[in-house]
């Protein structure tokens, strides 16, 4: 073996090691700690009753916890400050025309029934003597899609948001989005986009407006 493959092998501090080459990806056990996940995860396995199902059954007997522990995801924003979030990386400076955030992937849980709607949505806004992180303004729409949403409010609170916290000469915030209670239930219009709209400031001007819609839909 070593005739074809001369590897020198030599032991090293794994320590010292990890420090030289971070690895690229870390996975980890999902942790959820909260008061109200064995709340949650005794009314789940009621629900799962309820619905006809047997909730002692093998594939089933862990299932009131997954869905606690995934709903306490989902709904994570309400516990997390966006303000603060922009606060974090807010910074001087003397740039005073349109910066664009677009195509930011989210997905939210509908206030109605529960079930999801996902898609894009796209932020602008003109500094007033300050900057934010651009990933922070992704972080913003994580935090209010991370809650049970309305299409409408979730696109009004990112809006105000970052109107509140950076003070800019204006601020626009354009959210589309496919509805699985639209989907799955209902109508079941399967192709079917909600497009909503907010905007403070400059943006009240339509030629800035027309000038931001254009900025997005590029490709």
């Amino acid at each position: 073996w070593e005739e074809h493959y001369p590897i020198k092998l030599q032991c090293v501090d794994l320590d010292e090691w990890s420090n030289q080459y971070p690895p690229v990806i870390m996975l980890e056990k999902e942790e959820i700690n909260s008061p109200a996940l064995e709340d949650l995860k005794k009314h789940y396995r009621s629900i799962i009753t309820l619905l006809g199902e047997d909730a002692e059954r093998e594939g089933l007997l862990k299932t009131p916890e997954r869905v606690a522990k995934a709903m306490l995801t989902l709904t994570k924003g309400y516990h997390m400050d966006p303000h603060e979030v922009l606060r974090s990386a807010k910074f001087q400076e003397e740039y005073s025309q349109m910066v664009i955030v677009k195509d930011i992937d989210f997905f939210s849980l509908c206030e109605h029934h529960m079930l999801p709607f996902y898609g894009k949505a796209h932020v602008a806004y003109i500094p007033n003597g300050y900057i934010t992180g651009l990933s922070k303004i992704a972080r913003v729409v994580d935090i209010f899609s991370h809650r049970l949403q309305v299409q409408e409010r979730m696109t009004l609170q990112i809006k105000e948001c970052i109107q509140e916290t950076l003070n800019p000469l204006g601020v626009m915030v354009v959210v589309e989005a496919k509805h699985m209670c639209m989907q799955m239930r209902g109508v079941e219009k399967q192709n079917s986009v909600t497009t909503t709209s907010d905007f403070t400031g400059a943006f009240n001007q339509a030629k800035t407006r027309e000038e931001f819609m254009n900025l997005i839909r590029q490709r």
